[in-house]
């Protein structure tokens, strides 16, 4: 079972959309407790999810939505659905090109629903790294929130980095944790391991980022990606449901380390790292 701060950063929705879908009865959590009243969502339940969004992004209102999935629409339906609503966006604005990758994303995963990646995940520890960071804020956990503040933050630090003279300790890192009573608002952490760096009075001076040390994690899940980050929904959600069909829960903000970068992201290789304890713990 997941919170719905947890099931939102899984589904990459904002809290306040699923508490609005829980209201209007389009997506209810599977339990609320009955002591503190919070929601309680599973795994199985991002599937729904997938379907909501992908209808929403093609236009659909939301009492259309429910009669839609009332219906029991399937993947290919959905599919034919996009094929006509694509004709329409072609001959639109180039800013609607960005919305069809996330519905094609929202599809794709819909469409891979019942691969179970379970010879694709692993269980390790963490180990403490120091790291300089630059962060920024985005508006929610949505890929189109977070990559126009997560790239110029990486451009920034490799920068400041270079003028410093500090070269990089292992592969950048990437991660995000909610702003307190943000509304929905995620810190984004652009992050690159460091081994040393100079003393603010030093000759080298402010390196111009800030310097952190991430504690080591006992256990974390892990699975890798391939491609762009636009396109990591299908995968951090098969790493969810491989968490909670596995007697696992989110233990904290997950980590995404590049492990291969190229100026075509089709070519990147980024591991997903999310901390874990077993549901009894």
């Amino acid at each position: 079972m997941f919170s719905i701060g947890e099931f939102a950063r899984h589904g990459r929705v904002s809290v306040r959309m699923l508490r609005h879908y829980d209201t209007i009865g389009l997506l209810r959590p599977a339990c609320v407790d009955p002591v503190s009243g919070y929601r309680l969502y599973q795994a199985s339940q991002l599937a729904e999810l997938n379907r909501v969004i992908a209808l929403k992004e093609l236009g659909f209102t939301l009492q259309q939505v429910q009669s839609i999935l009332a219906e029991q629409v399937s993947a290919a339906e959905l599919r034919g659905m996009l094929k006509l609503r694509r004709a329409e966006i072609q001959a639109a604005l180039e800013a609607e090109t960005t919305r069809l990758a996330r519905v094609e994303a929202r599809l794709l995963t819909i469409e891979d629903e019942a691969r179970a990646p379970a010879d694709g995940v692993v269980i390790k520890r963490l180990e403490p790294v120091r790291v300089g960071e630059l962060t920024g804020e985005a508006a929610g956990w949505e890929p189109e929130a977070i990559t126009p503040v997560i790239q110029p933050l990486y451009g920034a630090l490799w920068q400041r980095m270079a003028s410093a003279e500090i070269c990089a300790a292992g592969p950048a890192v990437a991660y995000y944790e909610d702003v307190p009573a943000g509304e929905g608002a995620i810190v984004v952490h652009a992050a690159v391991p460091v081994a040393a760096v100079p003393a603010a009075d030093g000759p080298g001076g402010d390196p111009g980022f800030a310097i952190v040390d991430l504690p080591a994690v006992e256990r974390a899940a892990v699975i890798i990606h391939h491609g762009s980050m636009d396109d990591v929904m299908a995968t951090g959600q098969a790493l969810a449901r491989w968490i909670d069909a596995n007697g696992y829960r989110s233990a904290g903000y997950s980590r995404e380390v590049t492990l291969a970068w190229s100026p075509d992201p089709e070519q990147w290789v980024t591991e997903l790292q999310q901390p874990i304890h077993p549901t009894g713990d």
